[in-house]
């Protein structure tokens, strides 16, 4: 409740066959979320919770011998359309990488074999931003790997009523009777409508403008950025701009669909310098100077 934005944001980003990377503190429905997702697509969901003694086995599977039926493979927890990997930064770099390939590839490899995930295939992991001891902070090439970064608040006053009439967050999941309106493999077909939509070239030179505003840095809080988005962030941005199009009824993107999803690509791709954290300087007050701007052509 209250998080509609968030939603869409989602959304977008499974139609785009890409993953996000969730910050909010505790208790704001986060794995609610991806169940309600995985549900309403006809997709099954698992959770993973991250700690600092999780094995990359215990999250794609192991090879196990027994001498009635010999070698035999159990499958992890990654075998699932919609993955939510709970507190990723509470565990080792290792483990974190085997995270990261399964995205990447949508395969994983246990033993000798190599083992196709289902599709779609959906991870939305998350950080809490509250705590700092016991973290391995994830590297900015595995940040990178992200779609969308996603910054989950408080609801308002008026919302936060409404659950705590409801006794939202200590309802079991069935109690909230959420129904599947699609399948698998329409998400597959939506996911290929979607690289469908028209895009203009003058939209294409205006998301191109944007990533190259963030490298140059001439611009007064340039100062503060210590390198610009990456061509993962041009294809992020052109790819998020066209299923936001699909998302609001158009079959071609406008300069809104790019404003509106610039904040979600960019945020985790702009790397800020020590100047900007020791002024308490975001990247959402970079993107927005550079959204202001960068006009269309």
């Amino acid at each position: 409740m209250g998080q509609d934005e968030i939603v869409n944001a989602c959304i977008c980003a499974i139609l785009c066959d890409g993953h996000v990377l969730l910050e909010g503190v505790p208790g704001i429905a986060k794995t609610l979320l991806v169940k309600s997702l995985a549900v309403a697509s006809g997709c099954s969901a698992k959770r993973i919770q991250f700690t600092v003694d999780l094995l990359p086995s215990d999250i794609v599977g192991v090879t196990t011998f027994t001498q009635n039926k010999g070698f035999e493979t159990i499958k992890g927890p990654i075998f699932a359309n919609f993955i939510i990997a709970d507190e990723i930064n509470r565990s080792p770099p290792k483990t974190q990488s085997a995270l990261i390939e399964a995205m990447q590839e949508k395969q994983v490899t246990i033993g000798r074999e190599t083992f196709k995930l289902p599709l779609p295939f959906f991870v939305m992991a998350t950080e809490n931003p509250l705590e700092s001891s016991g973290v391995y902070d994830l590297p900015e090439a595995q940040i990178d790997r992200f779609l969308f970064k996603l910054i989950l608040t408080y609801p308002k006053r008026k919302e936060e009523e409404l659950i705590m009439e409801n006794n939202m967050t200590l309802k079991k999941f069935e109690e909230f009777d959420i129904q599947s309106i699609l399948s698998p493999k329409k998400i597959i077909e939506m996911q290929e409508v979607a690289k469908e939509i028209y895009c203009d070239d003058k939209i294409k030179a205006y998301i191109l403008d944007i990533i190259e505003k963030t490298r140059k840095k001439d611009f007064p809080h340039g100062k503060y950025v210590e390198w610009g988005g990456s061509p993962r962030a041009s294809i992020g941005l052109f790819i998020a701009a066209k299923s936001w199009a699909l998302i609001n009824g158009r079959d071609y993107v406008i300069p809104k669909d790019v404003r509106d999803v610039a904040h979600y690509v960019l945020r985790h791709r702009i790397i800020l310098n020590y100047k900007a954290r020791a002024e308490k300087i975001d990247s959402d007050v970079i993107i927005e100077e550079i959204l202001n701007k960068v006009g269309l052509k």
